[in-house]
């Protein structure tokens, strides 16, 4: 039964091979020597395989920083403050409302009092950096916080720690006590206003009436750009009364450095594809010099230059798309396994442009083998039969 199902198995690939070489004679023919110089091929397609990793894991890689950096860096771009400018001391109320009336529509607007205390609790002292807000969940998108507070103290995680307290207990704020009403925990994103360290009082505690900042929370960064410019319209129009600083404009900086680093990285990496281009072109020509009895003789029994010159191509192709292959997914599983080894995260990695560095990585290999074995197939199928069969 065994010897009868290798028959069998050996009578179909028989018929493929048959069937291959009817139809397709030039890949057939490539196909079959290139299984003949096996060694030789095989360094030849290492050096794309080489050359496409390195493509595609630094590609990816550079790709997936970039998204994990934008996500960690959360709404930071959606985020303006505006500050008192050099010379006023705070924003009174007209001040408010023309921001109000510029972020209608636009976004959540937060006036926020400011100032720096130290704060007393049953584990000791710390440095605090005092709000007065009566939306803190607004200001810190931190669903622990209240959404309005309006008696108490909300205090940030890092505070809580240094001074011994939770929910319940009691803080000591320049004589003044106050009863801790909320924790707010630390998300880690990057904001000039981070809860970490801070301590959240309703405004009535504070003597000043002006306000140090208005925060606003843009819906969307075009949202936070356009709120930016008409605030500079409204108020700076005949005097410099306000500061506005919109973060969309340093989330644009990190991009484009993620984008500058990536395309480093793409130069690098493809230095070695054009190294596997150049090994491939040698190795061809070797091949070719070797090979210009047979090519001669192919040429004196009547097959056509055209059909030299294809073979000669299909086997160059056939290198690209082995080492094309191979290191493409070589290159995707090691950016998957950093993934899965640090706190690079998974979903940063499997995106549709991860895809396309693949994709274009592999059909770049491709390319380079093709232009590597062009010359040397178009002098083989262009030599006069007579100088080939002369060696």
């Amino acid at each position: 039964m065994a010897d009868s199902d290798r028959t069998g198995t050996t009578r179909t690939d028989a018929r493929l091979w048959a069937r291959l070489d009817r139809e397709f004679p030039a890949l057939s023919l490539a196909v079959q020597n290139l299984s003949r110089q096996r060694l030789r091929a095989g360094l030849a397609t290492l050096g794309i395989v080489i050359g496409v990793f390195a493509v595609v894991a630094l590609g990816m890689l550079g790709t997936a920083l970039q998204g994990a950096a934008l996500a960690e860096l959360g709404g930071l771009g959606n985020q303006v403050i505006i500050s008192p400018a050099d010379g006023e001391e705070s924003l009174d109320s007209r001040d408010l409302q023309a921001i109000q009336r510029a972020a209608a529509g636009h976004g959540e607007v937060v006036p926020l009092k400011s100032g720096a205390v130290t704060a007393a609790g049953p584990g000791g002292q710390t440095f605090a950096q005092l709000y007065g807000t009566t939306r803190p969940q607004a200001l810190f998108g931190d669903a622990s916080a209240p959404a309005y507070h309006r008696q108490g103290a909300v205090i940030g995680a890092d505070a809580a720690q240094s001074l011994g307290v939770r929910v319940g207990s009691t803080i000591d704020i320049e004589g003044n006590q106050y009863r801790v009403v909320a924790v707010m925990e630390d998300d880690g994103s990057f904001s000039p206003i981070r809860p970490d360290s801070a301590v959240v009082l309703p405004p009535g505690e504070f003597a000043t009436d002006g306000y140090s900042r208005v925060v606003v929370q843009a819906d969307s960064g075009e949202d936070a750009q356009e709120v930016a410019t008409m605030v500079r319209e409204r108020l700076n129009g005949r005097q410099e009364r306000v500061s506005v600083l919109s973060l969309t404009s340093v989330l644009s900086r990190i991009t484009e450095f993620f984008a500058l680093l990536n395309g480093f990285l793409l130069a690098v990496a493809g230095v070695s594809l054009v190294v596997a281009g150049v090994s491939i072109f040698n190795i061809m020509l070797m091949t070719v010099s070797e090979r210009r009895g047979e090519i001669g003789v192919l040429r004196a029994v009547g097959i056509h230059r055209e059909q030299v010159l294809r073979t000669l191509l299909a086997e160059a192709t056939l290198l690209g798309v082995a080492g094309g292959t191979i290191g493409s997914v070589l290159g995707t599983a090691v950016v998957v396994g950093v993934a899965l080894t640090t706190r690079l995260p998974l979903p940063a990695v499997f995106v549709p442009t991860n895809a396309l560095v693949a994709l274009g990585a592999f059909g770049f290999g491709v390319l380079v083998a093709l232009v590597g074995g062009l010359y040397p197939a178009y002098r083989a199928a262009w030599e006069p039969p007579v100088e080939s069969l002369r060696g």
